[in-house]
């Protein structure tokens, strides 16, 4: 595996409130402190992360800001005031009797790049608690481990590390609604209302990260593949978790979406259990039903099962008309999102309270949390498909290489190197630009067709294809020019007649 010696700095501004500041400062406000850790990968692949600390006290309207009387009411005027470069993060340090955090809460993190820490008594105490902050706002070793998780031996991988979406220039998200049975269920989504109110919002945040286009579809017919099983107390039928795996292919095959895509496909399917099979309820490991009724499969997308109530009078005329509940849909599959892009909220100390990130699906934070492990997993792929073309070449020496694939490596090897420089600035944003171009270079360069080895063939090769060719051929030709050499010199040994 190629070398990769990345190191990750974070800007991080911490500012005492009145009343908030320890007595065992080394120093007196304004100072800057530095904070380094190291991520181990693997031999030949080093993490190194930096917290650039500035330490400092409020301006007035700070102060202000924090005088508000809820948390969420001071975050929303602290956001004007603070650094808003991606990557960069603000601590407001209030005093431990603040009525501003709750009971029992400790850490409030708000919807943008700041958070609220109550000061703890001692600098050591309110360190650690702004250890814990960054880990929840930047990024963890496990988040660095699975960006990396090529790298990482599979024993020390979480078991969330491989169900993330690998980094990608874009996305393709496909919502199919299946409806298996249409001559009992007439069935009518909003889908295009629901996206723009549900999803656009989420993918116009995400399109720092990468390009979405966002498709639907209705298949008829389309049944799981899997028999449910029937519950008489409940009268109803089960999916056990263990039938799930199996549900997958036989829908998948009929998708076609994945077919023609150049990027990694999300697909979200809502189905509509038949009428024979209704209603169905999908059950997890422990046999409780599953309070969504629905299921993601990592990298893939999610299925949920939509029951329709049944008629009030059995003579009811067929079919039914079904009109689907798309808050209650969008809910789930936005939470599916964030689940396959490892913004997942659980890993968060009982003392934190986090504020939601209403409309926009995701909060800046997060945004910074996709951003710096996307990054990291860029600048690995390039040193690795570099390192492989380089291999490639080292083998076949009669290779030819064009002008415009040696600039596209040329290209690739600068905007790398330009990503780890801006990386170790804090430069998040443009570091993960310039990794991006990195990507399309060097994949440019890779799958160039003229760089394809089956084009060029060892010498050995060579001979075998050609030598059975031009042997038969040969043999007449070299017999020829021998007697013609031999007839050559009988002929000057003869001696000249003199008249």
């Amino acid at each position: 595996v190629a070398p990769v010696q990345v190191r990750l700095v974070v800007p991080m501004a911490v500012v005492f409130g009145p009343g908030s500041v320890p007595g065992d400062l080394p120093r007196p406000l304004p100072f800057r402190d530095v904070q380094e850790m190291e991520i181990s990968v693997n031999l030949r692949t080093s993490v190194t992360s930096r917290y650039e600390m500035r330490y400092r006290s409020t301006t007035g309207q700070e102060e202000a800001a924090l005088a508000a009387a809820t948390a969420r009411e001071a975050d929303a005027a602290l956001h004007p005031l603070q650094d808003t470069t991606l990557g960069s993060l603000t601590m407001y340090v209030v005093p431990d009797t603040s009525s501003l955090l709750p009971q029992g809460i400790n850490v409030y993190v708000g919807k943008h790049r700041c958070a609220l820490v109550r000061a703890g008594g001692s600098l050591a105490a309110l360190q650690a608690r702004l250890r814990e902050v960054t880990q929840v706002m930047s990024f963890t070793a496990s988040s660095i481990a699975a960006a990396l998780s090529d790298r990482v031996p599979d024993g020390q991988l979480s078991p969330d590390a491989r169900r993330y979406l690998k980094s990608s220039l874009g996305y393709e998200i496909t919502f199919s609604l299946l409806n298996p049975d249409p001559k009992s269920h007439t069935v009518d989504w909003d889908i295009e209302g629901a996206v723009n109110r549900y999803v656009k919002p989420v993918l116009d945040k995400l399109s720092l990260v990468a390009n979405f286009s966002v498709d639907s579809q209705i298949l008829y017919y389309a049944v799981l593949g899997v028999t449910p099983r029937y519950d008489k107390e409940s009268s109803s039928f089960l999916l056990s978790a263990h039938s799930l795996p199996h549900v997958i292919n036989p829908v998948e095959a009929r998708l076609g979406s994945s077919a023609a895509s150049l990027y990694p496909v999300l697909n979200f399917l809502l189905y509509v259990p038949e009428r024979s099979h209704s209603p169905l309820y999908i059950q997890d490991k422990d046999g409780a039903p599953v309070s969504t009724n629905a299921f993601h499969s990592p990298r893939w997308g999610g299925i949920m099962v939509y029951n329709v109530e049944a008629p009030a009078s059995p003579q009811a005329s067929l079919p039914l008309h079904v009109d689907v509940d798309m808050a209650r849909v969008m809910e789930v599959f936005l939470a599916q999102l964030r689940l396959l892009f490892g913004l997942s909220r659980e890993e968060v100390p009982p003392e934190f309270l986090l504020e939601g990130p209403g409309n926009e699906g995701l909060a800046d934070w997060e945004l910074d949390h996709l951003l710096w492990a996307h990054t990291v997993e860029n600048i690995a792929t390039v040193s690795t498909t570099l390192t492989s073309l380089a291999q490639l070449l080292d083998k076949i020496g009669n290779i030819v290489i064009k002008n415009d694939v040696a600039s596209e490596v040329y290209r690739a090897v600068a905007s790398v190197q330009s990503a780890v420089t801006k990386l170790s600035l804090g430069h998040l944003h443009a570091a993960f630009q310039a990794s991006k171009e990195a990507v399309t270079s060097s994949e440019k360069a890779f799958f160039d067709p003229s760089l394809l080895h089956l084009l060029y063939f060892p010498d050995d090769q060579k001979f075998a294809i050609y030598i059975p060719l031009f042997l038969p051929m040969a043999v007449p030709i070299l017999l020829s020019l021998a007697k013609i050499v031999r007839e050559t010199r009988l002929h000057k040994k003869e001696p000249t007649k003199m008249d």
